[in-house]
């Protein structure tokens, strides 16, 4: 069996590492990756295939940087190409990317059968360019593969629960493999926070919070003032907008560094007090870690993360300062998310059905 993997971007790599793994257990599976170049520079991608001991891409696009319908564009036209070459049994993609989007057309269009992993997560946020990449995935791809009993529950209400099979989330898998083979190591934060003390942990960069030049001040700002030191480690998104806007991200608490590897963002993660961020993955993964999260966010993909108070979504960024602050939940945190063998269920059920 051939499966060809579509990726581009920093949550996909995550994915596709547990993936990777899985397939090169199995002597049957010749496992094809495509790097679409959605996330081009070495901090976002190269470092993440060296660090998650993902071997390098037999296809890399080289898309770039661009605006939605260009970008997509770009990676179709490229993919048709790709995929006349290669003709996988399965051509898998990840999440809710515009690489997502764009490996499941150009299959969809050439005939070749399409697995969405991650399937059915919903925002119900249509403002989301991800929420429309993740439900016309959905819909074209004919096997779905869906992380949790929501997800599932989600598909069934759009009349796809036929093509849907629950495997748990192949996050999961790697999030735990990870944070047990940095336990006891240094932690990677900025200059001038003492990682033996109480800090935070901060990612933004959704359009909805670095586009709005008043909304991003009032968001760093409300950064700044917390008690605890706080590391941000800033998307290129991010430093890009907040230049344009003429804000200084680093001051009071806030301590900027560059997106960091991602065992070191793990390490970082399991031992902050707290974390603040408006990406999916990160909300995931602190719960994974047992560390309180705050979402600047309306809604969250991830809603069994706010049982418990494990999670609390912030929609005034003057609500920051008591979301970061609050009582450590001590309530349990349910594995929702699998056991960590969702990456070789899935493999098994392509197989299954080549």
């Amino acid at each position: 069996m051939k499966i060809l993997s579509v990726v581009g971007a920093r949550p996909q790599f995550v994915k596709l590492a547990a993936i990777t793994d899985a397939a090169a257990q199995r002597d049957d599976v010749e496992h094809i990756i495509v790097h679409t170049g959605q996330h081009y520079d070495a901090a976002m991608s190269d470092v993440f295939f060296a660090d998650l001991r993902i071997p390098a891409p037999d296809v890399n696009l080289a898309i770039g940087s661009s605006s939605h319908g260009r970008q997509t564009g770009a990676m179709l036209a490229g993919m048709d190409e790709v995929l006349e070459e290669h003709q996988p049994d399965w051509t898998l993609v990840y999440g809710d990317t515009n690489s997502t989007l764009a490996g499941t057309l150009s299959a969809v269009k050439m005939h070749l059968k399409v697995a969405h992993l991650e399937a059915g997560l919903r925002s119900f946020n249509r403002r989301m360019p991800e929420e429309h990449n993740r439900v016309i995935t959905d819909h074209a791809a004919d096997l779905l593969l869906a992380p949790t009993e929501v997800a599932r529950r989600h598909l069934a209400a759009e009349g796809l629960a036929d093509r849907t099979l629950v495997t748990g989330d192949v996050m999961t898998d790697v999030c735990l493999r990870v944070a047990a083979s940095v336990e006891g190591t240094a932690l990677a934060l900025p200059e001038g926070i003492d990682p033996f003390g109480e800090f935070a942990v901060a990612t933004i960069h959704r359009a909805d919070n670095t586009d709005d030049p008043d909304k991003l001040r009032a968001i760093i700002d409300a950064l700044k003032a917390l008690e605890i030191p706080l590391a941000l480690f800033a998307h290129p998104r991010l430093v890009a907008k907040a230049k344009d806007a003429g804000i200084d991200l680093a001051g009071g608490a806030v301590h900027v560094g560059a997106p960091i590897a991602y065992p070191d963002l793990v390490n970082a993660v399991r031992n902050a007090s707290a974390v603040v961020t408006d990406s999916g993955g990160l909300q995931k993964e602190s719960y994974l870690l047992g560390t309180p999260c705050s979402t600047v966010r309306t809604e969250t993909e991830w809603v069994e993360t706010l049982e418990n108070d494990w999670n609390q979504l912030i929609l005034d960024p003057a609500d920051l300062t008591a979301s970061v602050t609050r009582p450590r939940p001590t309530a349990d945190r349910p594995a929702h998310y699998g056991d960590g063998r969702a990456s070789q269920r899935s493999i098994d059920a392509l197989r299954d059905r080549a």
